[in-house]
């Protein structure tokens, strides 16, 4: 099976690259991208056509949200945020996981499990 192809989205870059650093112990995953707002995210997913992203909620003046408004969703979710206010709104996007930050490597590894297997 090839790894999921994944994007990590996150407006601070060492959230981005702890995340990165600690899925590169996973080699079923295989980062392809990172995005520090939601118009780059946008161009990012469009022209990598993900299996897997790493979501922040909450991105600099916008919402991580403002990425799912189109009609299909095309990869599996995991939401990552620092306020845990946004769980129920997440809810309807059907997330793998809802990681809260700092994200321990024991969610990390359950949120990976979960992507491979749904």
């Amino acid at each position: 099976m090839r790894p999921l192809r994944t994007i990590i989205i996150d407006d601070e870059w060492l959230i981005r690259s702890e995340l990165s650093s600690m899925l590169s112990a996973y080699p079923s995953v295989e980062i392809i991208g990172e995005a520090a707002n939601v118009p780059d995210a946008a161009r990012l997913i469009d022209n990598c056509r993900p299996d897997l992203v790493f979501l922040d909620i909450h991105l600099s003046g916008r919402s991580g949200l403002d990425l799912l408004t189109v009609p299909e969703k095309r990869f599996k979710l995991v939401f990552i945020s620092a306020h845990d206010q946004y769980l129920k709104q997440s809810i309807r996007y059907e997330p793998v996981d809802f990681l809260l930050k700092p994200i321990s490597k024991e969610k990390l590894k359950a949120a990976v499990k979960k992507a491979l297997n749904s």
